[in-house]
């Protein structure tokens, strides 16, 4: 680097007389001045001369490149300059975004712990709280009667498999002992018969439980995602209220004024968002009861009258009740020839 600003001040700052004699200017100085210049701004194209002759050489030797660099040099500071201003920009967005994040983190959180402790007043609707509280309760039982279908679903699986491989064993017990043969026929094709019809109820249970599931972990849970969200836009609308209120009963001089002014702009922001997201709740809440409804008639409908068909030995009635509801068996299950067709 020292040799490149040694070379730059020789060529730059260093007149070149044609027999080789230098000017009368301080070498020191020089060198001084040029150090500066680079600390500062950096090495400028269009003051630098290409000397083909070597240090102490003619005039003629000496190439000016201002004339074939100019162009280029000027294109390339515009570029830096434009990207600079670009980084800078991006830097105070951010610095902004997160100034803001951390006023509105920290007025939430004082409102947060006043209301906890009770000496911040909070908005209550009191008929969409009670809603809101329905709901939740609502889901927590739905989910209790979700896990024990589940647990229906697996010890029922269990029995079938079980009734399987009773009748395969009665089967084979028939063909091998001549003397009983009625006996472990008889049990074989009844295994058999309540395997294929505990394969149907099977197939009843698992829509019943597909179609909860689906009640609960989508339905209710976009619910209650808006529903979080509402109680986020309540506790900032809380927060900004408290914070304007606090201004207002303070001194009306100019700095406080103007605080005021943006305070109540801030306030009504919030309360925007705030009747935005309870309308927004209200709808989905309405919606939600009306689909429950729709989906839980249903479903119970279909569990009660396969249930009661499979233990009444009802058969017809109950493969009516699955092409009731369009339900299809899996092709394992309907691929597997019956007991009569193994006969």
């Amino acid at each position: 680097m020292s040799e490149g600003i040694m070379s730059k001040a020789a060529t730059m700052e260093i007149p070149i007389s044609s027999n080789g004699v230098s000017g009368t200017l301080n070498e020191d100085e020089s060198l001084e001045q040029d150090l500066q210049q680079v600390m500062v701004s950096g090495p400028n194209l269009n003051e630098t001369s290409i000397v083909s002759g070597g240090y102490g050489g003619s005039t003629e030797g000496i190439i000016p490149t201002g004339s074939m660099k100019g162009s280029m040099s000027q294109q390339s500071s515009h570029a830096s300059l434009t990207s600079e201003e670009l980084s800078r920009g991006v830097a105070v967005e951010k610095f902004d975004l997160m100034k803001k994040w951390g006023i509105n983190t920290y007025k939430c959180t004082k409102q947060l712990i006043s209301e906890r402790f009770g000496r911040g007043s909070r908005t209550v609707d009191l008929e969409l709280e009670t809603q809101i509280e329905l709901l939740r309760d609502t889901k927590r039982k739905y989910e209790g009667v979700l896990l024990l279908a589940r647990a229906l679903t697996s010890h029922f699986y269990s029995l079938v498999q079980t009734q399987r491989a009773l009748g395969d064993a009665f089967s084979d017990l028939s063909q091998k002992s001549p003397e009983l043969q009625e006996e472990f026929g008889y049990n074989a094709e009844t295994q058999k018969l309540l395997c294929k019809n505990g394969e149907t109820l099977l197939g009843a249970i698992n829509f019943f439980v597909s179609s909860i599931n689906t009640l609960i972990n989508k339905t209710m849970e976009d619910t209650l995602m808006t529903v979080k969200q509402y109680e986020t836009a309540r506790l900032e609308f809380d927060a900004y209220r408290a914070d304007l209120e606090e201004l207002s009963l303070g001194p009306r001089d100019a700095a406080t004024l103007c605080r005021i002014e943006i305070a109540q702009q801030n306030f009504q922001i919030h309360r925007n968002k705030y009747e935005k997201l309870r309308g927004d709740v209200t709808i989905k809440l309405r919606f939600l009861q009306e689909n429950k409804v729709k989906v839980m008639h249903k479903q119970l409908l279909l569990f009660h009258n396969a249930i009661s068909s499979y233990f009444a030995g009802n058969q017809q009635q109950l493969e009516a009740s699955l092409q009731q509801f369009n339900i299809k068996l899996s092709s394992a299950a309907s691929d597997k020839p019956s007991w009569l067709e193994e006969q």
